[in-house]
């Protein structure tokens, strides 16, 4: 009787820990949904809500911002105050603001909501990562729920241009933020009975709340200063005073991370040269990829006429390309390395960007958009995977929890300070050609051509990256990060979150984990 019962239990346990992975992937879903769902609303909620084309960036900015600065912070805190807890109060923040946002009747309004969502976002995401590697064994238990995890949270890239298209063409915009709400709730709802309260073992009980403040404040500044330009000029005071005041607040976050007990960001890890290789490449490829989707949406409503759900659907294959992609590219970086595949897809992706810049004013779907979006799509799926892998390449165990939110963070600000720019160039050359009496929509789609030039640009600088991997100095380097890891001293300071320990029980990391890297975490596909 005694071990019926006992056996019962520990089934009724199993049970539970998959319906908590079940919850916890599909809270991670609404996250990756989001930014692929709001894209499609772009054009929409710029006639709804009056917002000028350079405007208009800060729907996607708002967020990125927001959660790129806090992501870091987020998981700390909820190793501190306990994941469990920290995660639901992510879900409460980020369906209040996504009611926010469905209810807003001005550009400001809108704006201040998606910041909110984004800083839900980030406490929601880190801690859900941590409690799903809290829940289950390390090794082929942990490695099967990151497998589930990765093709949920994946799935939601493309699901997000589907059903942002079908929300907004049958209900509006609006909707495409309301249908958050309920599915926070109830997954908030249902958290304490499925998901178990877990802690992080760190040696500090402090959090660097000045430095993820003074950071986000600091880039925001320099996204504002980069966006009215196009309105006021360059020289005007409140450019050249955001300018400043974002100088100012960067170099303090600087001087607040050298003096922390418990830095957001230990400067000292990007000696690890793998680290810093892909932290950079990251935030170049980052700045063109949120661009990409950004202007490929406008182009195809705007310029083409495309309904919402016909751009949805139209953009299905380049989603769901990037998941699809990623799955062979494993497979590659064991036969070829790490180097050959990340080049390989960032020459793609450059490729692809450079193919967009040819779009027509009259453009059609097949002969224009298919063909350099499924490049784009494999060049994305290509990089994605070994840019990962390096990112935790030479890194201790204790280190993995850091190494992953810093390449996050860095998708994230890349993404919103190359939307910025991005966004300022194509609005200066759109506003000159109409001002020299050009038909819109060609002014429209030439400003669109200047914006995936620059952005294939960004990829340049990733290419230039990437290509310093393997390099005599890098090999150097690592070596002598070696030689500190086999006599390590006694560290001062934990260095920062435990989100995940992406390896398999003989230490590699898992096809399946990098898949899920992919789009987790906050990825912006």
């Amino acid at each position: 009787m005694s071990v019926a019962t006992t056996t019962r239990a520990r089934a009724g346990d199993g049970d539970r820990r998959w319906w908590a992975l079940a919850l916890l992937a599909i809270a991670e879903f609404v996250v990756v949904l989001d930014a692929s769902i709001v894209n499609i609303a772009l054009p929409s909620i710029g006639r709804g809500l009056h917002f000028s084309l350079a405007n208009l960036s800060w729907v996607v900015n708002a967020y990125v911002l927001t959660f790129g600065g806090f992501l870091l912070l987020g998981g700390r805190i909820a190793d501190l105050l306990g994941r469990r807890r920290v995660f639901m109060i992510g879900l409460g923040v980020f369906a209040l603001a996504s009611l926010a946002g469905g209810l807003a009747q001005s550009p400001a309004w809108l704006i201040g909501a998606r910041a909110a969502q984004g800083l839900g976002a980030a406490l929601m995401a880190p801690a859900a990562l941590s409690l799903v590697t809290a829940t289950f064994r390390e090794g082929s238990e942990r490695n099967r729920a990151l497998s589930v995890w990765g093709a949920v949270a994946g799935s939601g890239a493309a699901a997000g241009v589907l059903l942002g298209g079908v929300l907004t063409s049958t209900l509006g915009w609006r909707s495409v933020l309301f249908v958050n709400v309920p599915i926070a709730i109830v997954a908030a709802l249902l958290t304490p009975s499925l998901v178990a309260e877990s802690r992080g073992e760190i040696s500090h009980r402090g959090f660097d709340l000045p430095g993820a403040v003074t950071v986000t404040v600091g880039l925001s500044a320099l996204v504002y200063g980069l966006v009215r330009a196009t309105g006021v000029g360059w020289s005007s005071p409140q450019t050249v005073g955001a300018l400043v005041a974002s100088a100012l607040l960067l170099a303090g976050f600087v001087v607040i991370e050298r003096r922390s007990s418990a830095p957001l960001v230990p400067f000292a890890f990007f000696r690890n040269p793998s680290v810093r290789v892909a932290n950079v490449t990251m935030l170049a490829m980052g700045a063109a990829v949120i661009g990409l989707f950004y202007f490929l949406s406008l182009y195809i409503q705007e310029v083409l006429g495309y309904s919402a759900i016909k751009a949805g659907i139209s953009q299905l294959p380049l989603a769901a390309g990037v998941i699809l992609a990623a799955g062979i590219a494993s497979p590659l970086v064991a036969r070829t390395g790490a180097r050959t595949v990340l080049i390989t897809g960032l020459v793609l992706f450059a490729g692809g960007l450079v193919w967009f810049a040819q779009l027509p004013v009259h453009g059609t779907y097949v002969a224009d958009l298919l063909g350099p979006s499924l490049l784009i799509a494999l060049g994305l799926g290509l990089a994605f995977i070994p840019l990962t892998i390096l990112s935790v390449t030479s890194v201790e165990d204790a280190e993995y929890g850091l190494a992953s939110g810093l390449v996050n963070t860095a998708q994230q600000i890349g993404g919103a300070l190359g939307l910025a720019v991005l966004a300022t160039i194509a609005t200066s050359r759109t506003n000159h050609l109409v001002a020299s009496h050009r038909a819109l929509n060609q002014a429209l789609t030439l400003g669109f051509h200047s914006a995936f030039l620059a952005a294939g640009g960004f990829v340049l600088l990733a290419i230039i990256a990437a290509a310093t991997i393997g390099t005599r100095a890098t090999r150097r380097q690592e070596t002598l990060a070696q030689a500190t890891r086999d006599h390590p001293t006694p560290p001062e300071h934990d260095v920062g979150p435990a989100f995940v320990r992406r390896r398999s029980e003989d230490g590699t990391q898992t096809a399946s984990s990098m898949r899920g890297a992919l789009t987790s975490e906050g990825a912006t596909l």
